[in-house]
């Protein structure tokens, strides 16, 4: 998924690079937040540049990629950076810019850069397992975090060729963005307050090879996992079979069934702050799902017995916690908002995101949701065509008052 344009559109972000191997991934890294809106001024110490050349991030930034704090064109360029940036990342972190950091030192661009700024630091480090696990790099973080650092990873898995796996391996381009988002969201109504979200289909069994499901893509739930978590949030999601990868910062717990969806919802909504049911809960169920494969030459299937499945949405009204915001989805394929209206006091929600599955470009399987909002007491907000990315986020912005104030709802 392309990163949602908010909160990066018209937002500078200084991209430090150091000199490790995965510097490669900082162009990744700068074309992801090019494309989201994001205007990007590069800084690359001199390691780095023994690994990658400025015209690269030119390239794909349209912005000069600065080298020297010494640039005779564009003298104290350490303070205009500092004081333009609006979040500073920088990924690469090698274990010797985390001790230069650590130390205060203004040896180089970036680091003198990293003193004159004030706006959030995310550093996002890279380096060999046991120079990782070093205690004087683990000191390194931890002052780091002292000073309000934000650090994020490292991963771990391969590193360096010969080196085996292990932790010290660099996020992936999409994971720095999101924490780039993140930091840039600052102080919201979301920090700390706990999202749980379902997302995808579910899958009914009718023997153990075949079963009933449907188109669901999951890409409605996982990008509102991913701005909630943006936002602030502890986000839980619950999901259903899903090629997608994971939201970043979620936590990611996997079903198959309704009945499991279930399970797992009541299991988590005890704690929950909203519940945002974006999966595409199965209706109906085979009545005996079959032990074994039913053969086509036994006769095959001919009929199945069909049962009504959980009602995921309306088992919660008992297990919601006082003051926990409810939204649900309802996809229809005619008088959409008519139909949610019912389905809005029928199942007590805050609100009900309605869509017309028959519109382009709405529904399943689609980059983009045209959706219609609905509250108790509030005129219908219908949306135009959006990414489902900025869907999420119109989303959330209604839930964000509700979490506010009671008074709100």
């Amino acid at each position: 998924m392309q990163p949602g344009r908010r909160p990066f559109r018209g937002r500078r972000v200084l991209l430090g690079v150091s000199g490790g191997i995965a510097a490669y991934k900082a162009i990744l890294v700068a074309r992801e937040l090019t494309l989201a809106g994001a205007l990007v001024d590069v800084v690359l110490t001199p390691g780095a540049l023994e690994f990658l050349q400025p015209l690269s991030f030119e390239a794909l930034t349209g912005r000069t990629a600065h080298t020297t704090a010494f640039e005779s064109a564009q003298p104290l360029i350490h303070i205009r950076l500092a004081r333009g940036a609006d979040v500073v990342v920088v990924a690469p972190a090698t274990a010797n810019f985390l001790a230069r950091a650590a130390a205060g030192m203004a040896d180089d661009l970036l680091t003198a850069t990293l003193l004159a700024t004030d706006a959030p630091v995310v550093l996002c480090p890279a380096m060999n397992d046991r120079m990782y696990a070093h205690p004087q790099t683990q000191a390194n973080l931890l002052r780091l975090r002292e000073i309000g650092y934000r650090i994020a990873g490292p991963a771990v898995g391969p590193l360096a060729w010969g080196e085996g796996e292990g932790p010290g391996r660099l996020l992936e381009p999409g994971e720095i963005v999101a924490h780039a988002g993140r930091a840039l969201e600052g102080e919201t109504v979301f920090r700390g307050r706990r999202v749980l979200v379902t997302a995808g289909p579910t899958r009914e069994p009718i023997d153990p090879v075949r079963f009933i499901g449907n188109r669901s893509s999951g890409r409605m739930g996982y990008a509102l996992a991913a701005a909630a978590w943006r936002r602030g949030a502890q986000v839980t999601l619950i999901t259903g079979p899903c090629s997608l990868p994971p939201p970043t910062g979620a936590e990611l717990v996997q079903v198959e069934t309704a009945e499991e969806m279930r399970e797992a919802v009541a299991l988590a909504l005890p704690t929950a702050d909203a519940l945002v049911m974006a999966a595409a809960v199965a209706d109906f169920q085979p009545g005996t799902p079959a032990a074994e494969k039913i053969k086509k030459a036994a006769g095959g299937i001919t009929s199945i017995e069909l049962r009504a499945a959980p009602d995921v949405l309306r088992t919660t009204r008992a297990l919601r916690p006082e003051g926990c915001v409810v939204v649900g989805f309802a996809l229809e394929t005619h008088a959409p908002v008519e139909n949610g209206r019912l389905k809005l006091a029928g199942k007590g929600l805050d609100l009900l995101v309605v869509n017309d599955a028959t519109e382009p470009g709405a529904g399943f399987e689609t980059a983009t949701n045209r959706v219609t909002i609905l509250s108790p007491g509030a005129p219908d907000e219908a949306l135009p065509l959006l990414t489902k990315e900025e869907v999420a986020d119109r989303i959330l912005d209604r839930v964000a008052p509700l979490l506010r104030s009671p008074a709100a709802r």
